[in-house]
């Protein structure tokens, strides 16, 4: 931290620090000290913009948040069908579009394999429906035959993982969405 020395008999006198910090949510942010602790993070709540500023409601930490996303991970040691991430389409009807990257690794064979899906979902509020069949880019290291989809379930979007008998794989992915009523 600088410290500004002035004489105050000459010149302008140096500004004064802000007391708050008005953000997006939990607002206001307050200095401590005049220390004022800015960070980054992610959330899933919806934000048309795609980031926003929570203020900690009166600590003196503002977190500047990506927004739309939604993480997950998991291991498989068979070939059942595995949720990554599960996300609730909420009570209101509307149209979501997920892109979804999955990074794979092949623990038992040392090898990995990468997913890009887009797909879209309606919900009426109470129940999810896919609009048509997601889009799948697939890339293998061998041909491992794994796998990883796009499915529903009740008013979910899930992103599944599909492992091997015997083949353990650590799964991780990451969903970005919109979402529009």
């Amino acid at each position: 931290m600088s410290q500004v020395i002035k004489n105050l008999a000459s010149g302008p006198v140096p500004p004064t620090v802000p007391t708050s910090f008005h953000t997006d949510v939990n607002s206001p942010s307050i200095p401590i000290a005049n220390i004022e602790n800015i960070i980054g993070g992610t959330t899933s709540i919806n934000n048309n913009n795609g980031v926003q500023t929570d203020g900690s409601s009166g600590s003196n930490i503002i977190t500047v948040q990506l927004t739309n996303r939604i993480q997950g991970t998991v291991t498989t040691t068979d070939a059942t069908p595995t949720t990554i991430l599960s996300f609730n389409l909420g009570a209101i009807a509307a149209v979501f579009t997920f892109q979804t990257e999955i990074a794979c690794f092949n623990l038992t064979n040392v090898n990995g394999d990468g997913y890009s899906i887009f797909g879209t979902a309606r919900t009426n509020g109470i129940t999810a429906t896919l609009c048509d069949n997601p889009d799948k880019v697939i890339n293998e290291e061998v041909n491992d035959n794994a796998d990883a989809t796009m499915v529903v379930s009740g008013n979910d979007v899930i992103i599944q993982a599909v492992g091997l008998p015997g083949v353990t794989h650590h799964w991780r992915a990451l969903t970005t969405y919109m979402q529009v009523i």
